[in-house]
C-alpha cells in the first residue's frame, strides 16, 4: 500500500502512512501562474491498492479540485483501487436545498468523487449521519468520540502528563459527579448520547440554537436536560468555523451558572478571526483533531490538538 496526499494535510497523511508501516509517496503538484494546478504520479501504481488523503477545508474549492486531479492521475497511472481518505468533506453542511433555487452542493461533490473514480471514502464525523446515504460507493464514517473519551479519561488517571491541561485534570478528580456534557445545538443530540454512553452515562443537555440562514447569525437562549447550574460542563460539536457557536454557547451556560468550561470539537474549520474569538471566549481549554492542518499563526493558548492517524489507519487495513 502506498499513501499520496494533496497539499491540505500532508501531516496527517504522513502519520497515517507510518501507521500503515506503508509508503509515504510523492505527487509533483504544481501551480500555474492562473491558479491552474496539474498534478503527475512519480513512481508505478500499476495494479497497487493506493490511499489519496485530502481534507476539503479552506480553500475548499482548490483542495476538492487538486483531489480530483489525484485520483484521476492515480487510476490513470494503473493504480486497481483507490481509498480517498477525507477526515474533513467540505460542503458537508450544504447537503439539502434550505431555499428556493438553491443546488445540492454535496451531491454535486459526491457524483463527482464517483465519477473520477474513487473506490472507497474514509471520513470523520460528519454533520449529518444520513450523508453515507448519498454515496453510491462504500463509505465509512469514523467518529473521533472514542478518542475524546479516551482523552478525558486519561485527564483524570493517576499518570497524567498532558502539559497545560491540569484545569481539565481538576475537573475530572474532584468533580467527577458534577460535570455535565453539553452539545451547543439540537443536532448533537445523537453525540452527546454516545459520548454519554462512553463516559459511564455522564449526564448531558442540549443547547436550542438558532442559526439566520442568511446572515449566518447565532442566538441560544434555552438549555434543555441536565442541569448545568454549579457543574464544570464539557461542549462536544463536530466541528468549529467561525466560533461563535462556542462563544454563545459560553455565554449562556455562565449564565445558566456553570462552572469551568471545556470544549471538544473534531474539526478545526477555523475561519480567519476564530482563533481570536475562541481565545477570548469564556472556555478553558478548546480540543480539536488534525482531521484539518491548523497552520502554526492560528495556534492560541487554549488550543489542544489530538491526532487521528490511529483511527484512519486501522480503517484502512481492513
Amino acid at each position: 500500500m502506498k499513501v499520496f496526499s494533496g497539499s491540505s494535510n500532508k501531516p496527517l497523511a504522513k502519520k497515517i502512512a507510518q501507521s500503515l508501516k506503508a509508503d509515504f509517496s510523492p505527487l509533483e503538484i504544481f501551480v500555474f501562474p492562473d491558479g491552474e494546478r496539474r498534478v503527475r504520479v512519480e513512481e508505478k501504481v500499476v495494479d497497487e491498492k493506493v490511499v489519496a488523503v485530502q481534507s476539503t477545508n479552506i480553500p475548499a474549492d482548490t483542495n476538492y479540485m487538486e483531489l480530483f486531479f489525484i485520483v484521476d492521475a492515480l487510476k490513470r497511472s494503473g493504480a486497481s483501487i483507490v481509498d480517498a481518505v477525507i477526515p474533513y468533506l467540505g460542503y458537508q453542511r450544504q447537503d439539502h436545498i434550505f431555499r428556493d433555487g438553491e443546488a445540492v452542493s454535496l451531491e454535486v461533490i459526491i457524483e463527482t468523487l464517483e465519477a473520477v473514480g474513487v473506490d472507497r471514502i474514509i471520513t470523520v464525523d460528519l454533520h449529518s449521519v444520513k450523508i453515507p446515504e448519498l454515496f453510491r460507493i462504500p463509505i465509512i464514517h469514523l467518529s473521533a468520540l472514542e478518542l475524546f473519551a479516551e482523552e478525558i479519561k486519561k485527564l483524570s488517571g493517576e499518570n497524567f502528563a498532558a502539559p497545560g491541561a491540569n484545569n481539565l485534570k481538576s475537573l475530572i478528580l474532584n468533580h467527577k459527579s458534577s460535570f455535565t456534557l453539553v452539545s451547543p445545538d439540537m443536532g448533537g443530540i445523537r453525540r452527546i448520547k454516545i459520548l454519554s454512553e462512553l463516559l459511564d452515562n455522564t449526564p448531558w443537555a442540549t443547547i436550542e440554537k438558532n442559526r439566520d440562514l442568511v446572515t449566518g447569525s447565532v442566538t441560544a437562549d434555552k438549555i434543555e436536560g441536565s442541569d448545568v447550574d454549579g457543574k464544570n460542563v464539557i461542549i462536544v460539536d463536530d466541528m468549529i468555523s467561525t466560533g461563535k457557536t462556542i462563544v454563545t454557547a459560553c455565554d449562556l451556560l455562565e449564565k445558566r451558572g456553570a462552572r469551568d468550561i471545556y470544549v471538544f470539537a473534531t474539526h478545526a474549520v477555523f475561519s480567519k478571526e476564530a482563533p481570536e474569538i475562541l481565545q477570548n471566549s469564556r472556555a478553558k481549554e478548546i480540543f480539536v483533531t488534525d482531521s484539518i492542518f491548523v497552520p502554526e499563526e492560528k495556534h492560541f493558548r487554549k488550543l489542544r490538538i489530538l491526532s487521528i492517524d490511529n483511527l484512519i489507519a486501522e480503517n484502512l487495513k481492513s
